[in-house]
């Protein structure tokens, strides 16, 4: 159901509400490109800080704005179960393809309060649903056994986008999953690593800047031309790491304000770069852009 290259998209800020116009070519820039699909509002669009009524019209903009040119998943994780729900319906009733649900964060459950939260919102929707491991920032991780029998249990539940950093993890997820099951990396830098015991693909920060390229190494390993894959992975490391030496999505709205894409507005609590890693990221950058 999901593999390939899915760009987690920022939401462009103007004047404290979402830019349209920004939001826009954002979209069509990664469609031109040949992205597989986008995420609206996950964790790089800043949910945390929109309003139920913003992630509405960020969520309805997407879906328009791709008209079925490339899917649209939409981040509808919450850590109060009824809210992932209701959520989680609005994003089916708006037409989107699939539903990103992160792990309950703050909060922090049992595996086998993991299992009913992801059990009750998959069974008030028929998206097919792809779960977000991410315990740096959520404080609890899906063990591989929950994964497993919410895949057994739950038909719709057919994906997890893998952001613990390991390698490990991804091979024994992939020894307990159906092969239907899909794996996709959560981090940009272990795309490759990851492919190579059995995902099949990356929901991508830097493909915001960068889709045709990111696209590129994903699709280079598919085809089996693993050379390709390995020397798009070494040009593009060097970017994949400095897009956060702040958190994230501060760097990679910082560069698209360089190009003029959007303004670089983030909301409280994040705040701009420091002067010094800006310096370091446009280096960065600029190496890139030389060596393509």
């Amino acid at each position: 159901m999901f593999r390939g290259t899915f760009t987690a998209l920022v939401t462009p800020f103007r004047d404290g509400g979402i830019d349209v116009p920004a939001f826009q070519k954002l979209i069509e820039a990664q469609i031109t490109a040949g992205i597989t699909g986008v995420v609206a509002v996950g964790t790089t669009g800043e949910s945390p800080t929109l309003s139920r009524d913003e992630r509405e019209q960020a969520i309805r903009l997407a879906v328009t704005i791709a008209n079925k040119r490339c899917q649209v998943l939409a981040g509808t994780g919450s850590n109060a179960t009824h809210h992932a729900v209701a959520d989680t319906k609005m994003a089916e009733e708006l037409g989107a393809d699939g539903a990103l649900l992160v792990a309950p964060y703050y909060n922090k459950p049992s595996q086998e309060g993991l299992f009913r939260h992801f059990q009750t919102i998959a069974r008030e929707t028929s998206l097919p649903i792809m779960l977000y491991n991410i315990p740096g920032r959520c404080g609890v991780d899906i063990g591989p056994e929950t994964a497993s029998r919410l895949a057994a249990e739950c038909r719709n539940i057919v994906s997890i986008k893998e952001a613990s950093g390991s390698v490990e993890r991804v091979s024994e997820l992939r020894g307990r999953l159906p092969e239907s099951f899909t794996i996709l990396s959560g981090d940009d830098s272990l795309t490759l690593p990851f492919m190579s015991v059995g995902a099949v693909g990356v929901v991508s920060v830097a493909s915001n800047l960068f889709p045709a390229e990111v696209c590129s190494l994903v699709r280079a390993y598919e085809s089996g031309d693993v050379k390709s894959a390995q020397k798009s992975h070494r040009q593009l490391f060097p970017l994949f790491k400095d897009l956060f030496i702040e958190p994230n999505p501060v760097p990679v709205k910082t560069a698209l304000a360089w190009r003029g894409a959007m303004s670089g507005e983030c909301r409280l609590p994040l705040c701009e770069m420091s002067e010094a890693n800006q310096a370091r990221l446009q280096k960065t950058i600029e190496a890139f852009e030389q060596a393509r």
